[in-house]
């Protein structure tokens, strides 16, 4: 049979062989089948069978009962299982397990005694329906593809970020600027899921991207990755900026307290960081892939970190890196005080300091400053290590 006359397939779960084989009778040639004596076996079926597209259950079975068959679909974090039409056949006509059926998220609800036509009818709708959805999720797919914006989050497409950051990493080669991508990870999102639900979860992401937008320019790039996991991409920003901004987010939400009925919830983040310059890396995958890696170090000793390229920062390391810099004012002071040697001891130092903003009247003016001269001269004094966490431009 060639790929697009393949019958659907449905998934019959009967702990009574004979009704199994009754509703084979009455759908075969219209409906692939496959059949599963009690709830658990089914559950099994519709994890490693992406060929499933509706289930036809009883209620009454061993192990797994039809409702809580029906709970662990709807409740499933795997979209083809958790959106699958369910009709659930019953031995009569009991109001009560209609309702129960119907409110944990059933699509219909049919007695063993129904003929065929009625069974086929009620296969047939549901089989559509679930046509109908799964179009419907393409073509959202594919209007996501195609926009910038995700309509659901207002955040950027990981595809627009894609592209986005590919331009950016090669206007930063052009202009010898640097571009920063912080990996944000709610820490803990699996105990979140299972205490409270995948709705909570939601709330608190729809907060955290609100706290995020609030802080980023309009040059920033922002998207979800998961329910948990969000990529910025800051172009002009170096490593230490992205690590100070990392580290403000981190203390912003340690005093952060959400409340779900009644009961408060404290989140907190890991968040790794990584830079082109710092990290030698112009490849947009590679680099969020390296951000990535560095929040789940976070995670895994212990959450609530920021972890650049030698491992945790905190607020002391980031001064201390701060520091060493040399105010441009002040060697500008000493120079109208007649103190040129003591201004020339900080050469070193102002050069750091100026070498981005030489880059952009470079880039800009093209007025032949001798660029990587000077930062050979930074090299080989120490202080224009990439590696270094110096500030050069602030999110």
């Amino acid at each position: 049979m060639s790929e697009d006359k393949k019958l659907p397939r449905v998934l019959v779960v009967d702990d009574s062989r004979m009704v199994r084989a009754t509703i084979v009778k009455h759908i075969r040639g219209h409906f692939d089948i496959r059949e599963e004596n009690d709830g658990e076996a089914g559950w099994e079926a519709l994890l490693v069978d992406p060929a499933i597209s509706l289930v036809l259950t009883d209620i009454g079975m061993p192990r797994l009962d039809g409702y809580g068959l029906l709970e662990r679909i709807r409740a499933s974090k795997v979209g083809r299982v958790r959106g699958l039409p369910v009709v659930i056949i019953s031995g009569d006509e009991d109001e009560k397990a209609r309702e129960r059926a119907l409110s944990l998220g059933a699509n219909g609800f049919i007695t063993k005694g129904s003929g065929s036509v009625e069974l086929l009818a009620t296969l047939h709708s549901m089989v559509r329906l679930a046509r109908t959805q799964n179009e419907l999720e393409e073509s959202r797919a594919a209007l996501a593809r195609q926009s910038p914006v995700e309509p659901a989050t207002g955040l950027a497409t990981p595809g627009y970020v894609q592209q986005r950051a590919t331009q950016d990493i090669a206007r930063a080669r052009r202009t010898h600027s640097d571009i920063a991508v912080l990996a944000i990870e709610l820490d803990h999102v699996t105990p979140l899921l299972a205490r409270y639900g995948e709705h909570v979860v939601d709330l608190i992401g729809r907060k955290l991207t609100k706290m995020l937008m609030g802080r980023i320019r309009a040059e920033d790039s922002l998207s979800q990755r998961s329910a948990g996991q969000f990529v910025l991409l800051a172009p002009g920003t170096d490593l230490v900026a992205g690590c100070a901004f990392a580290l403000r987010l981190k203390q912003r939400l340690e005093t952060l307290v959400m409340t779900y009925r009644e009961e408060r919830i404290r989140v907190s983040v890991s968040i790794g960081v990584a830079s082109t310059r710092a990290d030698h890396i112009e490849v947009v995958g590679e680099l969020v892939a390296l951000a990535s890696r560095r929040a789940a170090a976070g995670f895994a000793a212990g959450g609530n970190r920021v972890i650049a390229n030698k491992g945790e920062v905190d607020q002391a390391l980031l001064e201390q890196q701060i520091a060493p810099m040399f105010s441009i004012d002040a060697a500008l002071r000493q120079l109208r005080l007649g103190q040129p040697e003591d201004a020339a001891t900080h050469l070193p130092d102002l050069l750091n300091t100026l070498l981005p903003l030489l880059e952009l009247m470079e880039s800009r003016l093209h007025c032949g400053l001798p660029i990587e001269r000077l930062r050979d001269a930074c090299r080989q004094t120490g202080t224009g290590d990439d590696d270094s966490l110096m500030t050069r431009t602030h999110i």
